[in-house]
Order: C-alpha cells, then structure tokens, then sequence
C-alpha cells in the first residue's frame, strides 16, 4: 500500500493510473454498448463533422468514429494483456535459466538474449506475419518473444543478485528446493525490476499493434483498430484531417500513459529516488551561499 500511495502521490503516476483505467473501462463498455454499430455503414452520413449524436464525427463509410475508438480499445487491451502474458513466461523462464541453472546453461542463455535482442519488435512481427499471416495473435506473439528478451535481460541481473543474499543462503541451507527459493525470495525481491519492465512491454505492444495494423500486418480490417482505422483515414488527411486525429490521439495518450506510470512505479518502488532529488535540491542553495 505504501507503493500504491507513493504512486498516486506522484504527478505522472496519477497520469499513468487514469489514462490505463481510462482505457480498460472504455474497453469494458464497449463489450455491451457502443453508440452505434462500429461495423454500421451508412452513406447518408459520410463524414459528418462532430455533432450530435456522432460526437467525433462519422468515416468514408459513414461509421461513428466514437464507437470505432471504444471498440479499438478493446483490441488495443487484448494486445497489451497478451503480449504481457508472452513476456513475462518468456523473460521469468529466461532469467531463471540465465541465473539458476549451471554455467554452460547460463551462457548459453546469455548468447541467446544477446542474439534476440538484436531483432527489433517489429521485424520479428513481419517474418512471422510472413508465415502465418497478418493477425492480432502474431502482433501478440511478436511482441511478448521481442520484449520477453528485454525482460530477461534487466530481470538476470537483479536474479543474480538476489541470488547471493543473506535469506537466500540461509533458505537454501534450511532445505528450500530451487523452485521454492525462486517463488518465495527470488521473484518477490525483483518484482518492482518486472513491473516497470512489463510496463514499458505493454505500451510498446499497443505502439506494435497499431503500427502492424496500419502496415496491413496487424489486425485484419473487419476488426476494430486504431491502427486500421488510422489507415483507412490517412488517405484522406487534406480534405478530413480531424478524422484523423482521434485515433492518433487515443494511440499516443494510451503509450504515453502507459510509459509515464512505467517511470512512475520505477520511482515509487525504489523511494531513494524520489529522496535523492529533494536532497540535491537542499543541498545545492548552502554551497552558492
């Protein structure tokens, strides 16, 4: 609890915390009630300018551009939980690999996570869209493999360390298995590492997905994206660039969110951070004098 208030008592926490509610309410809503049909066509009402009761206005195809953005929310979700989930098996079963295993394990892990690490998101999202075609379990796919191997990367280090501490010591001379140590000592003393980590992964995977989809490598275009919708409207920039901005709205705010309560649950959970501005702040007026 006293993370929770650190984090709310911070700027880009409360920031960060509302923009991501913001998001999953949005997305639970839309599961039983937009305000029109997001796949609804109707040429009477081709590009209507914001008013009521199209509040955001209407597409080329006379969709509710406001439906179309709560139901996008809710793949933007699905993506980001999913790719999540995929990052954080992939960098907990790494790091426990690369830090509880023997040497020639541990090496060899660590030439793996090297090698993957060079291959940007994205590009592992096309190769793989290149197989098996352009879908959201890709993006999802792509996304938690390319970010699991950031996980694991931060996360071995901090395993390594946790590893030669005291409680550690003392639970393997009482007889802790090395599962029993990992799940009791190990995973809890780095799960602050984790957290930031994953949610720096997941703002990166609602950036990845919209990119994908705009790129056709994404969500296919019956379903309701950000990234789709983004691409259905860009043709169209000079004559409705309005259209245009609401989705590229909703992506930034939601990454920008997600990004700023990364920095701010990396602050709330090592306090020597948010202690050591204050006291250079202090400090700094008695040397002029």
């Amino acid at each position: 609890m006293t993370t929770l208030r650190r984090l709310w008592g911070l700027g880009t926490g409360r920031f960060g915390i509302l923009i991501v509610v913001l998001v999953l309410v949005t997305a639970l809503v839309s599961l039983v009630w937009t305000p029109f049909d997001p796949a609804a066509v109707d040429a009477r009402e081709r590009w209507s300018d914001p008013s009521w009761p199209h509040v955001l206005g209407t597409d080329n195809s006379g969709r509710d551009i406001a439906s179309l953005l709560m139901a996008g929310a809710r793949t933007t979700v699905i993506v980001a939980v999913g790719a999540g989930v995929v990052a954080s098996v992939l960098g907990i079963a790494l790091a426990a690999l690369g830090s509880l295993t023997a040497r020639w394990v541990r090496e060899s892990v660590a030439v793996l996570v090297d090698i993957l690490i060079a291959f940007p998101v994205l590009i592992i999202a096309m190769m793989i869209s290149a197989v098996w075609g352009g879908s959201l379990a890709v993006v999802i796919w792509a996304v938690g493999i390319g970010f699991g191997v950031n996980v694991a990367r931060v996360t071995r280090p901090e395993l390594r360390r946790v590893l030669h501490s005291d409680y550690v010591l003392a639970g393997r001379a009482s007889g802790l298995t090395t599962w029993q140590n990992l799940t009791r000592h190990l995973l809890p003393n780095v799960a602050p590492v984790f957290i930031v980590q994953l949610s720096w992964g997941m703002a990166v995977a609602v950036l990845a997905e919209a990119g994908l989809s705009y790129l056709g490598f994404g969500a296919p275009v019956t379903q309701p994206s950000w990234g789709v919708l983004l691409s259905d409207l860009q043709a169209y920039i000079a004559v409705h660039p309005l259209t245009v901005v609401w989705p590229g709205l909703a992506i930034t705010l939601t990454v920008l969110g997600l990004n700023l309560l990364g920095d701010a649950l990396r602050e709330a959970a090592d306090p020597t951070l948010s202690e050591r501005a204050p006291a250079a702040r202090l400090h700094v007026p008695g040397v002029v004098a």
